[in-house]
């Protein structure tokens, strides 16, 4: 008992000082929000919809030993090894959260969480680029590709089923004359879904000159499949025709190649207000007639 008589003492009285310390602080109690941790999930099974990444939870202890509790150091843990597809009902007690020692947990908000699952399932669907901005003017997007031209998804089977494209970053058209290439990243929309493995697609957009127009002024209005012994007149006589057409094809154009007119068959005597029609080549197509109708009178030629 006498051996080493004075660190005994001294061991004594640090452990009564230390006890004298903890027992005369207060007992208080804190609430925290702490982080939701999912273990145990089954293979083959989605989680569907938004779940909670958090908890709220009430500690008790002395205040010293809540001073000294830092971020991760009290988790809620819950354990999801029995889900199953559907809709499924988990509790939340103090027992599934871990506090550091001398930390008691006495209360945990929501005591239970709701969440739905589904069967995991994939899909390969076709990539769709993003177009961003328009052309230089006089210039249009032409025809696009992509490298490569589908991407394997996966998620929950009920998504799944819904999704049928993948989109792309933007791509930048804007004020381009020219042929654009680009690499970018590919997603989907639907956040229960991602992409089986993460990668980049080869975006590659044609800019083609854009066709222009044209307006022919005053072109004669003909008048077609009139009968025998009638004649006619249209007023106005003549109409303003919008062409359309590639600026080669607008070149070649001559002004004869372009014909208003109104059929008049099976048109006896009489007064009519007749839609304009217009003729043109091939490589060029009508857009607009200025105006578009015109007043006809039909009448009998004199014997």
């Amino acid at each position: 008992m006498t051996r080493h008589f004075g660190l005994k003492v001294l061991s004594l009285g640090l452990a009564l000082l230390m006890w004298m310390t903890v027992a005369g602080e207060e007992t208080v109690e804190r609430g925290l929000r702490v982080p939701l941790e999912y273990q145990q999930f089954p293979a083959g099974l989605e989680l569907q919809g938004d779940f909670p990444p958090t908890v709220d939870v009430r500690v008790r202890g002395t205040s010293g030993a809540l001073s000294r509790v830092s971020p991760g150091d009290v988790v809620a843990v819950l354990d999801l090894r029995a889900a199953r597809p559907g809709r499924r009902l988990f509790h939340l007690t103090p027992e599934q959260v871990r506090a550091p020692f001398g930390v008691e947990v006495v209360q945990v908000t929501p005591p239970s969480i709701v969440m739905a699952f589904d069967t995991s399932a994939s899909k390969s669907i076709p990539i769709v680029p993003a177009l961003d901005g328009r052309p230089a003017p006089g210039f249009v997007v032409g025809k696009w590709t992509v490298d490569p031209p589908s991407v394997e998804v996966i998620g929950p089977a009920s998504s799944v089923g819904r999704v049928t494209e993948a989109l792309t970053e933007p791509v930048n058209l804007a004020g381009v004359r020219d042929r654009v290439t680009e690499d970018v990243t590919v997603g989907v929309l639907d956040p229960s879904l991602r992409v089986k493995t993460p990668r980049t697609a080869s975006v590659t957009v044609q800019i083609l000159p854009a066709p222009l127009e044209h307006k022919l002024r005053g072109r004669p209005v003909h008048l077609r499949n009139l009968a025998a012994n009638l004649s006619a007149e249209a007023v106005p006589s003549a109409v303003d025709v919008t062409i359309r057409g590639s600026r080669e094809a607008l070149n070649r154009l001559e002004p004869d190649d372009v014909a208003a007119y109104v059929d008049l068959a099976g048109l006896g005597a009489g007064q009519y207000t007749l839609n304009v029609r217009a003729d043109s080549s091939l490589e060029a197509g009508v857009t607009h007639i200025e105006p578009a109708s015109v007043q006809v009178r039909v009448f009998r030629d004199k014997q």
